[in-house]
Order: structure tokens, then sequence, then C-alpha cells
């Protein structure tokens, strides 16, 4: 849309209050509203102003100044406001230099498309994430000096099994076989066709929902591929609608990649390929998995920089508790069709020349997905460009090989710290085509260290008094 039929489209539906939503480093929505009275086009030339200090990995307070710009293309009408709101969201500027703001996640994710049609391989890249969540009844957090807990409950729950503080009508999935009962086990049916409606209404199109294999309600719904920027816009708004769907049920809905020990954790299994004048880049009818040597380059290269991407793809330290043996965790830096114990997986449900793609397994909902897209994209680039080959496809699974020749497999980093350590050592292919700026590398580094790996290391954990309080 022009910033004059976004206007028309405010209008025709009645909006009252205009809200401009951004991302902030980590990667959630920021935003503040406007009244209607205050809207022209004039908004989207010269922008609106905000305090970047107050962001979290932006500016600092003496360089707090910066502008908003709506992008006329992201407009939708907000299903759960009072008031009709017209949602735009924004791009990010610096009021001195007019420039893009380089911390911008946006910013990166349209220079990572610009810079792949620079190379010349390829005009358009396709992202498909599979987006796992938990839809739960009740939770309780908190940490102090002298206590620390969580508790999180759901009717659903295999824990409520023996529950008789209400009635109980069991029904309730069992430890890691919560995959595609019906109803009464899914009770969850209603709640996530009504996610999907609103999904679509905002302008989602909806492929699949469907319960997941976690009790206590883990879930999944399935968005049509779409290009890379579009493709996060995408993951911010259907985050922002499912966890409000949730809400309007009295249910609270978590991306969180481990929330259940012992049971299997929430990813988010990115698909994506390469286009060039609408022939896809990734396919050869005659090759393994019908896939091309640019293809299987890109895998090569998604392996090779894996660790240094685990610091965007699973960027919190609760990521590591998903990304272990077992429970489908992807850790193996290996290829192959059809195998999910491996990190990269080929897709065979089609021979079909527009279906040919592959799965990249290791990512997680916590990321921010413009710099988690971008960051793969880059990888997979630098791997065409350096022919890197992935190693041989293992057509097995992963967790029962013989220990000989488990030991030649790698494996992804145990845990945050080991991945930024490897981004600090391994971010060179990032910043070819000023995609990624050090500056944004170093911020991601410094914030990530000082808000969530030191502050971890310093607190006891609840089970060290299970282990250790009778020394």
């Amino acid at each position: 849309m022009t910033p004059r039929q976004v206007i028309d489209f405010a209008k025709k539906n009645g909006a009252e209050i205009v809200d401009l939503r951004f991302t902030d480093l980590p990667g959630l929505w920021q935003h503040f509203s406007i009244s209607t009275n205050e809207f022209d086009t004039g908004l989207f030339q010269n922008g609106i102003g905000f305090d970047g200090s107050s962001i979290r990995g932006f500016q600092t307070i003496d360089e707090s100044d910066m502008l908003l710009f709506p992008d006329p293309d992201t407009a939708f009408m907000d299903p759960f406001t009072s008031l009709p709101t017209l949602n735009l969201v924004c791009n990010i500027k610096d009021p001195l230099t007019g420039q893009p703001y380089t911390r911008d996640p946006r910013y990166v994710a349209l220079k990572a498309e610009m810079y792949l049609k620079s190379t010349g391989l390829a005009d358009t890249s396709y992202w498909g994430p599979e987006i796992e969540f938990y839809i739960l009844d009740n939770v309780r957090f908190d940490q102090s000096y002298n206590y620390g807990f969580y508790y999180i409950d759901s009717d659903e729950g295999a824990w409520n099994s023996g529950n008789g503080d209400k009635p109980n009508l069991g029904y309730k999935p069992r430890y890691k076989e919560g995959y595609f009962p019906v109803p009464p086990m899914d009770s969850l049916q209603d709640i996530r066709s009504e996610m999907v409606k609103t999904l679509e209404a905002c302008g989602i199109v909806c492929e699949v929902h469907h319960h997941e294999v976690g009790t206590a309600g883990q879930s999944e719904i399935d968005m049509r591929f779409t290009t890379l920027t579009a493709m996060a816009d995408q993951v911010l708004k259907y985050k922002y609608i499912v966890k409000n769907v949730g809400m309007r049920h009295g249910k609270t809905v978590t991306m969180m990649p481990k929330p259940i020990f012992q049971d299997n954790g929430s990813g988010m299994h990115t698909h994506q390929s390469l286009w060039k004048n609408k022939k896809n880049v990734f396919y050869n009818a005659k090759n393994y998995a019908l896939l091309s040597d640019t293809a299987r380059y890109y895998i090569g290269g998604l392996l090779k920089h894996a660790a240094a991407l685990c610091a965007f793809i699973a960027p919190t330290t609760n990521s590591y508790r998903r990304l272990v043996p077992g429970y489908e965790a992807p850790i193996n830096l290996m290829y192959s069709q059809r195998n999910r114990s491996a990190a990269v997986r080929i897709p065979t449900y089609s021979t079909s020349e527009k279906a040919r793609r592959l799965e990249f397994r290791s990512p997680d909902p916590s990321c921010n997905p413009y710099y988690a897209f971008s960051a793969m994209l880059m990888a997979g680039l630098d791997g065409v460009a350096n022919k890197t080959e992935p190693p041989k496809p293992l057509d097995k699974n992963l967790y029962d090989l013989a220990p000989e020749e488990a030991a030649k497999v790698e494996s992804l980093p145990g845990s945050l710290e080991e991945s930024l350590d490897a981004l600090e050592r391994d971010n060179a292919f990032l910043t070819k085509g000023d995609v990624f700026t050090k500056d944004v590398i170093t911020a991601w580094l410094d914030y990530k260290r000082s808000a969530e790996v030191e502050p971890m290391k310093l607190r006891p954990h609840p089970y060290e008094f299970a282990l250790y309080y009778d020394i």
C-alpha cells in the first residue's frame, strides 16, 4: 500500500488509534500509539521520535533521540484492542544523519535481501518457520537473594492425571505422546482454530495446526512461506496474536524453548530455499534428495558456521536445555533426507521442483527472526561462495550410532556462552555486504553476556540444593 492508501484503509475500518511498532535487540515488539487525528502522510515522510536509550541494546542516554518510519505495506487492524486500532511496523533512522539505524533488526533483514540480489545467485529467498509453543493454564516464577523458583501448570499436563482438587476427567497426553491425538485428549483444538482464523484475518496464510509431542498443551501452527523480511514481520505478528488469543481464553502462551523437564522442547524448524527468475535454485532432479550443488554448498555453509549461528538462532540459556540428545533435538551437524535427528533435513513429501527446500532444525522461537533469518542466509551464501562441502548425508538415526561412528559427527555448542564465543571468533561471513555491522555483533555479544549469561552464572540453581545441601 501507499501512505495514502493506508490512511484510506484506516478510515474505512474506523480506526481511532494508530499503533507504531518496532523490534528491540533481543527480538520483542515495542510500541507506542497516536490518535488518528495526528495521522497523515507526513508521518511516513518525516517519521516520529522516540527515546532509543530506553530500548534494550539500542542507544546510550547521550544519543537517545531516534526516529520511526512506518512501512505502509505492514498495515493491519488490531484484533484485540477495544478501540479500532491500526498497527504499523516501522523502520528506525538516526535523526542527525537520516541514515537507517544499524542495530534496527528489520534493517539487517532488508540488507540481507539486498545482498542476496547483489550476488547474482538468486533474487528471492523463501522462509517457512514451524513455530512450536506451549499453551498453559498457570505460571509462577520469582528470584531473590534467598529463593528462586518456577511453577507451571496445565490442565492437560500428565502430572495432573491424579489431581483430586477438582473434578478430573482424565485425557491427559502422556509425556512425549502429545502428537496428533483427537479431542478430548487434545483439549486445545478450538483455541488453536481461533488462533488460525485470527492470523488469517490479519493477513497471514496458515497451512496447518495441531497438538505437538509435549504434554501440557504443546502446539504448532504453520504459516505459508514468504520472503525473508516479510516472514520476520509475520513471526512477530504471529507471537502477538497467539499470545493474545490465549489470554482471551484465560491461557498463557510461551515460546520458551524448554519449559518442561524431560519432555519435548519448542523449536522453530526453518524451511528455506533460493529462487532466481521464478526458478528454484535448490533443485536438481539428478542429485541426492533432488538437491542442486548450490543447495548442497548452502547446507555446507550452515553446518560450517552452525556454532556461531547458534548465538542468533538459539539465543537463550534455555535454548540449550532443548539442544540435548533425544527429544528430536537437532544437535548433529549432518544433513539427510527425511531424517529428523540431523540438523538439516530435506523434506521428501513431494518430488516437485517447487517443493524442494531444506529444513534447518536447530533454531527455536526465542530468536529475533530478523537476525536469525539473515544470519542463516549469510551462512548459506558463504557456503555457496566457497563451495563448502557438508559431510556425506547419513540416512540413519544419529542417536543410535555406534560410539566410534558417533564420535565422528560434530554437534552444536552445549551452552549460550559457547555459542557467543563461537560468534566472536567466526563472524566475517555475516559482515559481507555490510549486512551485520560490527557494532551489531558487538552489541549482541555484550547484551547476551551481561544480561543473560553472567546473571545465570551467579545464581544457585534449585537442583543444586538436591545435589549438595547435605554436603
